[in-house]
């Protein structure tokens, strides 16, 4: 994960929250000059759980891609109800790899 600086996350759009640079398709994947999000670790974290650097790179390399996810949405939905300071767990899924 990239450095951290203070904003909204692009995902979850929380504010005042730390934010990391996300490579929205993966270094991995060929993502490294291609275009990022800055995303609070709690989402990036969230995402990488949830999906390979394949899949990200295939079918959710946008914001919008990523938020019209029904997985993601319903994180969203959770996460937007949390406070920018707590510390929130990682859901892993049984779809990945």
């Amino acid at each position: 994960m990239g450095r951290a600086t203070v904003g909204t996350c692009e995902l979850c759009e929380r504010e005042s929250i730390e934010r990391t640079v996300h490579h929205l398709t993966p270094r991995e994947e060929g993502g490294v000059n291609q275009p990022t999000a800055l995303l609070c670790f709690s989402c990036h974290r969230q995402i990488h759980a949830l999906y390979s650097n394949r899949e990200l790179a295939i079918r959710l390399n946008t914001i919008e891609l990523l938020k019209d996810d029904d997985e993601i949405k319903k994180y969203i939905k959770y996460i937007k109800k949390q406070p920018s300071s707590k510390s929130v767990p990682v859901r892993n899924t049984r779809k990945r790899r």
